[in-house]
């Protein structure tokens, strides 16, 4: 498997690591559990005159609702199951699809499946069998497997990304083996079967039993019985006009995607305090493109002190969360705040407005209000 496609440069970098002036969602409605408590008025007279027309419009919108008559304002996936019905973290879904993509045999269903029969997505030790996080690595397969996949500056199968990065590779080098023995003829079976046997009883074991062996079977009916429950993930997205690669959820908001300075922890370059960077920063030359990078509707397009000329676009949900990206630092503003755009559709021109050292995008991506990695959300092969 290849390492991370995006390059990581020393060059311009973001000089504000602040919260957003604008955050990166509008201010929520009052909460219904919130309105309950105040205290209740009887109805006023225009109430009571108006009250059948509203019985009477209120019923027709509902029906048309069910029967899909009022379309929602903003785009959702079709086709698809949410991870959250399952219980799994969304942040997990761009990982397990990048880790899916390193071999042609597996699948992100697959990758879940195991992690669910594994570990039942818990990441709490084994005590007794000195099991890991939620892919359960021993530390003497971490120490083959396990790497920094998320840029932490750490590597850890207690970790959810670099977890699921580890067994892709780990499953993906098992693949390989026996899509070697069976070519050479000394083993039957499919090769998804095959891979998950392999790692459950070794390639020895396979080689042996020239197919699944008996000491595979009980493993491999566990993990085929969940499949069914993370097969959405395996769906390449409709409706989103992504244009991006395979697996990936969006699309390149500029090109080429070289890092400047990555997501995650590090020393702010003016002050020197360590703090969180919210986003990617892509180097780029003052004055390129910058696209939306998926289907959605602009939320915000002004000038701020932190981030220069920024656009903030919201992307609907996605398995029953939203998602929303930013782009700072713009020379130029394409977009408007209430603009429908398409992935791709362009949206600004780099720059070095607000607290910058030099011209770049600063890229984020924000999920259900919570800052995220973006470069899983780009990017679908290691």
């Amino acid at each position: 498997m290849n390492d991370e496609r995006l390059t990581v440069a020393e060059t311009a970098v973001d000089a504000d690591e602040r919260q957003p002036e604008h955050p990166a969602r509008p201010e929520q409605p009052e909460r219904p559990e919130q309105a309950g408590k105040r205290k209740r008025r009887g109805p006023g007279p225009v109430t009571l005159l108006l009250l059948p027309g509203l019985v009477t419009v209120t019923g027709v919108a509902a029906f048309l609702t069910l029967t899909g008559g009022l379309p929602s304002p903003w785009p959702e996936d079709s086709g698809t199951n949410p991870a959250a019905a399952v219980d799994i973290d969304l942040s997990y879904v761009p990982w397990l699809r990048k880790a899916a993509s390193a071999c042609t045999i597996l699948e992100p269903s697959v990758l879940a499946a195991q992690i669910d029969q594994l570990s039942g997505w818990s990441d709490d030790t084994d005590a007794l069998s000195g099991q890991k996080g939620i892919a359960a690595f021993t530390d003497t397969e971490w120490r083959i497997w396990g790497r920094d996949d998320d840029g932490n500056g750490h590597s850890s199968p207690r970790d959810p990304a670099d977890a699921i990065m580890a067994l892709g590779r780990q499953d993906c080098s098992l693949a390989e083996k026996v899509t070697e023995l069976r070519t050479e003829g000394r083993v039957n079976g499919d090769l998804v079967d095959l891979t998950l046997a392999a790692y459950s009883s070794g390639t020895d074991a396979v080689t042996d039993a020239g197919r699944v062996p008996p000491t595979a079977r009980t493993y491999l009916a566990e993990v085929e019985a969940l499949l069914p429950r993370y097969e959405a993930l395996d769906r390449a997205e409709s409706g989103g006009g992504t244009g991006g690669a395979a697996g990936a959820l969006l699309a390149a908001p500029v090109s080429p995607l070289t890092i400047t300075s990555p997501y995650g922890s590090r020393e702010h370059p003016l002050t020197g305090v360590t703090k969180l960077h919210t986003g990617v920063d892509f180097a780029a030359p003052q004055g390129s493109q910058v696209v939306a990078a998926r289907r959605g509707r602009v939320v915000f397009a002004a000038s701020t002190s932190a981030y220069g000329n920024r656009v903030v676009i919201d992307h609907g949900t996605i398995e029953g969360k939203r998602l929303e990206t930013t782009y700072s630092h713009l020379s130029s503003l394409e977009a408007a705040a209430g603009q429908a755009v398409e992935a791709g559709a362009p949206i600004g021109r780099v720059g070095s407005t607000g607290l910058s050292t030099g011209p770049h995008l600063h890229f984020e991506v924000v999920l259900d209000g919570y800052y995220t990695d973006p470069r899983p959300w780009l990017v679908a092969g290691g």
